[in-house]
């Protein structure tokens, strides 16, 4: 079967390898298709794979080959999954691939707001320190994570990956997930959506996006954080208001938020976050590390074999037979 992976670029720019995948078919792999593009380059193939090209249900009903949708990520929301399932095309995912990763950056965001970290870098770069009439010098407060509390909202495998270190950084940790954990972690408390907002020192975004979780950050539940909390959200962009979450920042009504996902991405210039004070903004990679990106590919092109041996896994649409 021929194989057309539309969007490979940003999990592989280059230091992965294809080799396995072009083992299973003929494969025409395109760094980034445009949605002009599509249908003419997906048309060909039997098998199409994607990232963030949009699959809509126009698009499927044009693919005459088409047999199975393979999404290069965790979430599916770029494939109309429903149309897929009425033609009887699988769409799989790759549902667990970064939790390491993601539940580092959460820490990278949080070490960095505890001690600006990359506030103090910029003015050493730029000749500060070197002016110093003392051996060292700081512009915010230098907070020690030991004894804050952190909170956790979605508790699957990232939030307790990320819950793990915080109680490795000395924090009390507190949960709240829609369904109760079959096991709670000894030294994790499951407590209630607001308490979260009241109760904790740093909150750390861990759910899917559904239509009850967006902007589960809203204004109210800002409102309820303390002045001197941090936001972080490795999640999804929109399960924070933005604009919301821009005032809080700019009012000091919280101390700081770090992002490495906005709801709309590429963002606009004029996106609240980016002049927000205190807030820092990585461009969604906490996924990223060179080792989630080869698991990531690995179990891509498993799934991809485990189709072709009539046997598909991680399949998320209820394909009729």
């Amino acid at each position: 079967m021929r194989i057309v992976v539309l969007d490979g670029f940003t999990l592989n720019p280059g230091d992965l390898t294809w080799k396995s995948l072009e083992e299973l078919g003929e494969c025409a792999i395109y760094d980034r298709t445009v949605p002009e593009e599509t249908v003419q380059r997906a048309e060909v193939g039997e098998i199409v794979l994607t990232n963030k090209t949009v699959l809509c249900s126009d698009i499927i009903e044009r693919l005459a080959k088409l047999q199975y949708i393979g999404v290069l990520a965790t979430g599916y929301n770029v494939v109309d999954v429903e149309a897929a399932r009425k033609r009887g095309i699988p769409v799989t995912n790759v549902p667990t691939y970064g939790t390491d990763s993601v539940a580092q950056m959460v820490f990278a965001h949080l070490l960095n707001l505890a001690q600006n970290v990359a506030h103090h870098a910029r003015t050493v770069s730029n000749g500060r320190w070197c002016s110093s009439p003392d051996f060292c010098y700081w512009d915010t407060p230098l907070v020690e994570l030991r004894g804050l509390t952190m909170g956790i909202i979605g508790f699957g495998r990232i939030g307790q990956a990320t819950a793990r270190l915080a109680l490795a950084f000395g924090m009390k940790v507190i949960v709240y997930d829609i369904t109760a954990a079959a096991h709670m972690p000894e030294m994790c408390e499951m407590v209630k959506l607001e308490d979260i907002f009241r109760l904790a020192d740093v909150i750390s975004l861990h759910c899917p996006l559904t239509p009850e979780t967006e902007k589960l950050v809203n204004e109210q539940r800002l409102a309820l954080m303390k002045r001197t909390a941090f936001l972080i959200n490795t999640s999804r962009g929109p399960l924070v208001d933005e604009r919301a979450l821009a005032d809080a920042l700019n009012n000091a009504r919280i101390a700081g938020a770090g992002l490495d996902v906005l709801a709309i991405e590429p963002p606009d210039e004029q996106n609240p976050p980016l002049l927000a004070k205190n807030c820092y903004i990585t461009p969604h990679i906490a996924w990223a590390t060179r080792a989630a990106r080869e698991r990531l590919l690995q179990v891509a092109v498993d799934n991809v074999a485990a189709f072709l041996a009539g046997r598909p896994k991680n399949v998320v649409n209820s394909v009729q037979s």
